[in-house]
């Protein structure tokens, strides 16, 4: 074997991993925005192959088989409608998702972590109406104060969102990578400039 044929080998592999699919419902909506709904190319062409998907775009890149080429399948779309969770579950995820990534007291961004509005030493609940994302800084203010006596305020009062309020929500942080095949799927209800 020479070089070339060896480190190309090699590099392939990772290379193909860099090639996900967007997966849409059968309404050609996204399946979820946040995390978008997204598979690895060995997903999409294994659905294709068991008709469980169309491909409706495709990378340029091709995968090889010893009797076959097929492109690299760049957007998919159900053929059966998945009806989307009514139910929104109570997770640390999708509490900042809610609070969209801020903290709920000052507004700060980045390290959060969550706070117990009515503190539970006196006995608030672990509940969506009783949690809010708070950031370090805060959270230890607060401490186990009430609002009142720790001087602070909330941004919002914490409530259950609705599963489509959260879809929304998801809808405001696009992934970092966004391929140019995709736009037309993910914001075709935004409105148009004339």
């Amino acid at each position: 074997m020479d070089g070339d044929f060896r480190s190309d080998f090699v590099r392939r592999p990772g290379a193909l991993k860099q090639h996900p699919a967007l997966v849409l419902n059968a309404d050609y909506r996204p399946l979820s925005y946040y995390p978008l709904s997204l598979w690895s190319w060995q997903e999409a062409i294994k659905a294709a192959w068991l008709d469980r998907v169309d491909i409706v775009a495709e990378y340029d890149d091709f995968v090889h088989s010893p009797s076959t080429s097929i492109r690299m399948p760049s957007v998919v779309v159900l053929k059966d409608y998945v009806k989307p969770q009514k139910r929104v579950a109570f997770t640390r995820f999708n509490l900042f998702l809610r609070d969209e990534f801020r903290c709920q007291y000052c507004g700060a961004k980045g390290d959060l972590t969550f706070d117990h509005v009515v503190p539970r030493a006196a006995g608030g609940v672990t509940s969506w109406e009783n949690v809010v994302a708070a950031c370090s800084p805060c959270n230890l203010k607060k401490g186990s104060k009430s609002l009142r006596r720790a001087g602070m305020s909330l941004r919002r009062p914490p409530r259950q969102p609705g599963a489509e309020e959260l879809r929304n929500t998801g809808r405001k942080f696009p992934p970092n990578l966004l391929h140019e095949s995709w736009m037309d799927f993910l914001y075709w209800d935004a409105e148009l400039e004339a």
